[in-house]
């Protein structure tokens, strides 16, 4: 006969500041919510909040996806205050910020950690549409 295993359920813990990284490329929206750590507690893309193709680099693909990321991480550690990260270039930056406030969750800081070069590496050619 097989032995039944007791499985030890997860403790989920409560977390009430946090931190959000918002990564907008040319293409996508990333949104990573995370402890003071570093433990991710949830993540939202364009294409997991129900976007294909070009609209994942839409500012309205990334409001909604920042409100998914946000609200899933609210729901689970209930998540209330938030220190914001933004990296990139893409057209969803602050409409993510405007998501993340949307989704009734405080912003006691906002950084832009961009990386900018000191003219190191030469850059990509222009594309030409």
């Amino acid at each position: 006969m097989a032995k039944v295993l007791k499985r030890s359920k997860k403790t989920r813990h409560v977390v009430t500041e946090g931190v959000v990284y918002i990564t907008a490329t040319l293409n996508n929206t990333h949104v990573v919510v995370a402890d003071k750590d570093g433990n991710v507690l949830s993540w939202a893309t364009g294409g997991s909040s129900g976007f294909r193709g070009a609209r994942e680099a839409t500012p309205y693909a990334a409001q909604i996806t920042a409100e998914n990321a946000l609200n899933k991480a609210k729901t689970l550690h209930s998540l209330e205050k938030a220190i914001v990260y933004v990296k990139g270039i893409g057209a969803g930056r602050e409409q993510a910020i405007r998501g993340i406030a949307s989704a009734s969750v405080d912003i006691s800081a906002i950084f832009d950690i961009t990386p900018v070069p000191h003219n190191g590496c030469r850059k990509k050619k222009v594309r030409k549409l």
